[in-house]
């Protein structure tokens, strides 16, 4: 028994006719004929009698009819809610998405500008921590999906996907003598004032240990703990700054530019969510938009 024979039987229901039923379903008149035979020795059940060239429903037909309707109701209903979830009019009430303090002032509003129309109907919930919280809050399935800077070992409840790379640079004011120089390291930056992100950081460790290898006292100006801050307060004048290229990119806007900090680093950001949890289109969704967003941020460099 299949859902085609169950059309066959609701339609034969209203018109009376094989005929009238394969120009209603597109069939051939053997068509109807055939699977109506099928579904008769699948139920092994007679369901219409012929007398005359008319086809005569027995009372076991009308009461399978009502049977095959609610089937094909709910199949209609499956069908269209499937519908739904594709095109984002249905699905889950929230997504949440974890994100780097410094990607909340431009980056998060760009990548859910598209989203937030596509998907009407669902509550995205944005979280703005360090990695290491991301990454706790996406093992214990608090979030989603979570971007995060890729360092460590990564835990087992998670998966990563490395979705970006970035370049330690030197973030400098654009009328900075300092912009002169093609590339700057730990000795053209002494006794210039400096604005550091994250003591005890890994990346900060490493930064500070590059100035100790090179004989270079930090003349640390300005203590602070998002990119974006940092960058903003170069804008303003107040020092210098040394953090990740895709970082300072989001922040072209603002009057610096940035050079290659010698010796390079690189970094690995990456698109975590628990491991073995199939993402909902929704949030699978929202993931692809946050990715275009990072093409977007770094094109054209």
């Amino acid at each position: 028994m299949n859902i085609r024979q169950l059309e066959v039987l609701r339609t034969l229901m209203s018109t009376g006719s094989t005929i009238a039923t394969a120009k209603a379903m597109g069939l051939s008149q053997s068509g109807v004929s055939r699977l109506l035979q099928q579904l008769e020795a699948d139920l092994s059940i007679t369901l219409f009698v012929r007398d005359k060239g008319r086809l005569i429903p027995t009372p076991e037909a009308a009461i399978l009819a009502r049977d095959a309707e609610n089937i094909l109701l709910a199949v209609d209903r499956m069908s269209g809610r499937a519908q739904d979830l594709r095109s984002g009019a249905a699905g889950p009430e929230i997504v949440r998405i974890g994100l780097p303090s410094s990607m909340w002032e431009n980056f998060a509003p760009a990548m859910l500008v598209d989203y937030v129309r596509d998907f009407p109907t669902v509550r995205i919930e944005t979280f703005f921590d360090t990695t290491i919280a991301i990454n706790k809050l996406v093992e214990e399935r608090v979030l989603d999906i979570g971007f995060l800077r890729m360092e460590g070992e990564i835990g087992p409840g998670i998966e990563v996907e490395q979705v970006a790379s970035g370049e330690s640079v030197c973030v400098i004011p654009r009328d900075h003598q300092l912009a002169e120089l093609a590339e700057i390291s730990a000795k053209d930056l002494r006794d210039v004032p400096l604005i550091l992100i994250g003591r005890q950081r890994p990346n900060r460790m490493a930064l500070d240990q590059s100035f100790k290898q090179a004989g270079v006292k930090q003349t640390v100006k300005i203590e602070t703990h998002t990119n974006s801050s940092a960058c903003s307060y170069v804008a303003h004048g107040l020092g210098v700054t040394i953090i990740s290229s895709f970082y300072a990119n989001l922040y072209r806007h603002l009057p610096v530019v940035h050079r290659p900090f010698i010796p390079l680093a690189r970094q690995q950001f990456g698109l975590a969510r628990a491991a073995g949890v199939p993402l909902s289109i929704a949030a699978q969704s929202l993931s692809d938009a946050l990715k275009r967003q990072i093409q977007l941020s770094q094109k054209n460099i």
